[in-house]
């Protein structure tokens, strides 16, 4: 095949340095999500929805055929942790992250819940959110190694 073609969706989680709450003012999450949105499509990943809460980001993108899940994340926590340090001295991202397929199919669903995270947090709270997302997945864990 002398093209190379992809339709990768993926719902990426990942929290603030030991979950601290750097995320608390309305405005400059929206700006932290915006700018990590940005980052997004200058890599050539479409972004679909982004939101969070006071700890943590969730980034549900459509993947570029040329960058990796991991390069990827890399480049974002990179670059909009330098943008966040100039708002919030010592704001830093954890070191790992989830990343979850999503069928196109189920993308409307999964943008809602992305955008709905302030209302979700509300009543769950981000490990056990981030738990069920990885019974959800089939994804293996333990715990011991999970929370930064």
């Amino acid at each position: 095949m002398p093209q190379s073609l992809s339709c990768i969706y993926v719902h990426a989680v990942f929290s603030t340095k030991n979950r601290q709450t750097f995320l608390t003012e309305p405005e400059f999450r929206v700006e932290v999500f915006a700018y990590i949105g940005g980052i997004s499509s200058r890599l050539g990943c479409q972004p679909v929805a982004i939101g969070g809460a006071e700890d943590h980001v969730h980034a549900l993108i459509r993947l570029s055929r040329t960058i990796s899940i991991s390069n990827w994340i890399k480049e974002t926590k990179r670059v909009s942790c330098n943008f966040a340090k100039a708002r919030a001295p010592g704001f830093s991202w954890q070191s790992g992250y989830g990343a979850f397929s999503v069928d196109p199919t189920s993308l409307d669903r999964v943008a809602a819940y992305v955008r709905s995270q302030e209302e979700h947090h509300r009543k769950v709270s981000f490990q056990d959110e981030f738990r069920q997302l990885m019974k959800e997945h089939g994804v293996a864990w333990d715990e011991r190694f999970v929370w930064d």
